[in-house]
């Protein structure tokens, strides 16, 4: 009976022995997964510290350009307003420059026209002359055959 009971202790004593093992792996597995879950939330807490310290200066960089941008947006009203008072400028320059186109086509056909009529006449008046002259001439010859004879 002392062989048995002792059998059965060591039994006891071996399934003790496993259980523990078992529990001790367990354990190790839960300390290596908070260990793991430490890592995770020291990086955590190390990336919410810098994405706390971007957005600070993002938010300093918001306040720097803010002077900027209300700068920004007045030029770019101010440039909208002068571009609506180009606009019709824009289209009567447009209507004077074809009016001036016209008016010079008109201007330069009137002075071919005077050109070619100061011409005819610079040709006409050649013309008379050169027979003014030539009646002169035959008037000439009248009276110095009339004188001669």
């Amino acid at each position: 009976m002392s062989r048995s009971a002792i059998a059965m202790f060591r039994a006891k004593e071996e399934e003790i022995e496993r259980k523990k093992m078992e529990v001790r792996g367990r354990v190790q597995a839960q300390m290596g997964r908070a260990e793991v879950a430490t890592k995770r939330l020291a990086e955590i807490r190390e990336v919410s510290l810098l994405t706390c310290c971007l957005w600070q200066g993002f938010l300093e960089l918001e306040a720097l350009a803010d002077p900027l941008r209300k700068e920004v947006s007045m030029v770019r009203k101010r440039i909208d307003a002068v571009n609506k008072e180009l606009k019709p400028l824009g289209l009567s320059c447009q209507k004077k420059e074809r009016e001036y186109k016209e008016v010079l086509e008109a201007f330069n056909e009137k002075n071919k026209e005077k050109t070619q009529l100061v011409s005819k006449l610079m040709e006409m008046v050649g013309e008379s002359e050169r027979m003014r002259m030539k009646k002169l001439e035959e008037l000439s010859k009248s009276i110095s055959t009339l004188s001669a004879e």
